[in-house]
C-alpha cells in the first residue's frame, strides 16, 4: 500500500491553519496534513521528514514567506510549493513565480472558490513528476490553463519551448486570445497544446486585450484536446474514429467519454479521459453487478446509472451492445447530469 502523502500548512494565523487542516484531510486521496505558524518552524519540520507539498503564506512576521521560499527553492528544489495569501498583488504574484512555485491562489472566501482550493490542491498531489513545464512539476500546459481558470485568474502566461513562445490571455478565468508566431486565438493555443514541456512566465493583465476566443476554458481545452489526438493516431486507444464522442464535449460540464463495447464489452474506445482501462473496467464492472442485481429483483433492464464523487461525477448510459460513460466536474448539479444525459441519449441513440 502507497505511504500517504503529507503537506505541511504554513501561516501565522492559528485559526487559519485549522481550518485549511481540515479542509484538506477530507481530499480524496487523505493525505497527512502538517502545520506550522512559523517559517523557522516550517524549515525545521522540512528538514526533519519528507513532504509532498507545501502551502505558504506571504505576509508573515519575522520570516515572510519570500524568505521561506528563497530557502525552500534552495534547500528542497524538488517540493511542490502552492502560495496561498490574501494579497491582491500582481507584483507579489509575479515574483512567486519568479521564484519556481508551482501555483499562486488568494484565500478562498466563498464556497466556490474553497471546491476550487480543494480541486487545486488535489491536481497537485495527483501525478508524479515526469516531466512537464518547469516551475509545475509533472503538469502539461493544459494542467497550468486549467489551474489558471479554476482560481479565477487575471493573467498572461508566457510560454517558452525549443518550439517557439506564445502567450494566453486569461480574464477572470476565461482564456480570451492566445499568439503564437503567425498563429492568432485558437489556432495559437492549439500550436502550445502541442508542447510536452518548456518554461512559463505568469505576466500581469494590465493592458486590455481584445477577445478572439468566445468559449468557454473547459470547452476550449475538449476541443483543442480532440484536435490533438485527431492528428496523432498512436495516441488513441483503437483505430477507430472518435469523433462521434468528440460531439458530446458540446455539453456544458463534459470531461470525458468513453465507450465500451463487444459481447464481453472488453472492447473500448474514448476521447479526453485519463486512465482510460481503468475507466472501462469500471464501467464494465459496474454496470454487470447492477444487471445481475436488477435480474434478481425483476427491476427491468439497467439503462442509466448517475455516480457522484468527490473528484468528478459520471454518468453512464447501457445497453445491451454498448455502454457510454459521461465524466463531469464536479461542479456539475445532479439536475443539469439528468438533463445532459437525455440530450446525449438522444444523440447517441441517433
Amino acid at each position: 500500500m502507497p505511504a500517504r502523502q503529507k503537506i505541511l500548512i504554513l501561516d501565522d494565523e492559528h485559526d487559519i491553519l485549522e481550518i485549511y487542516q481540515e479542509i484538506l484531510a477530507r481530499l480524496p486521496s487523505q493525505p497527512e496534513i502538517h502545520t506550522a505558524d512559523a517559517g523557522a518552524r516550517a524549515i525545521a519540520l522540512l528538514e526533519s521528514e519528507p513532504f509532498n507539498l507545501l502551502l505558504v503564506d506571504l505576509r508573515m512576521p519575522t520570516m515572510d514567506g519570500f524568505q521561506v521560499l528563497a530557502i525552500v527553492r534552495r534547500k528542497f528544489p524538488t517540493l511542490r510549493v502552492v502560495v496561498m495569501t490574501a494579497a491582491e498583488d500582481e507584483q507579489f504574484r509575479a515574483r512567486a513565480y519568479a521564484m519556481g512555485i508551482d501555483l499562486y491562489l488568494e484565500k478562498p472566501k466563498t464556497g466556490k472558490e474553497i471546491i476550487n482550493f480543494v480541486d487545486c490542491i488535489e491536481s497537485m498531489l495527483e501525478k508524479e513528476d515526469v516531466g512537464g513545464f518547469r516551475g509545475v512539476q509533472s503538469k502539461t500546459l493544459v494542467d497550468i490553463v486549467q489551474l489558471e481558470c479554476l482560481t479565477q485568474s487575471s493573467a498572461i502566461l508566457k510560454i517558452a519551448s525549443a518550439t517557439g513562445e506564445g502567450r494566453i490571455w486569461i480574464q477572470r478565468g476565461e482564456i480570451i486570445d492566445a499568439a503564437m508566431g503567425d498563429f492568432l486565438g485558437k489556432d495559437a493555443f492549439l500550436e502550445m497544446l502541442r508542447w510536452k514541456a518548456g518554461s512559463f512566465e505568469i505576466l500581469p493583465n494590465d493592458t486590455p486585450r481584445p477577445r478572439t476566443i468566445f468559449s468557454s476554458y473547459e470547452n476550449l481545452l475538449m476541443e483543442t484536446a480532440q484536435t490533438i489526438d485527431e492528428t496523432s493516431p498512436t495516441d488513441l486507444v483503437t483505430g477507430e474514429d472518435t469523433n462521434s464522442l468528440a460531439s458530446f464535449s458540446k455539453y456544458k460540464g463534459v470531461q470525458f467519454v468513453i465507450a465500451v463495447e463487444g459481447s464481453d464489452k472488453t472492447t473500448f474506445e474514448h476521447w479526453a479521459a485519463e486512465n482510460p482501462d481503468r475507466m472501462a473496467a469500471w464501467i464494465h464492472e459496474t454496470t454487470r453487478a447492477l444487471r445481475t442485481l436488477g435480474d434478481k429483483l425483476e427491476a427491468g433492464q439497467l439503462e442509466q446509472i448517475e455516480a457522484l464523487g468527490p473528484q468528478r461525477h459520471v454518468g453512464i448510459l447501457s445497453s445491451d451492445e454498448q455502454d457510454l460513460g459521461i465524466g463531469f466536474t464536479r461542479s456539475a448539479s445532479l439536475p443539469h447530469i439528468r438533463e445532459t444525459m437525455k440530450q446525449i441519449e438522444a444523440k447517441w441513440a441517433s
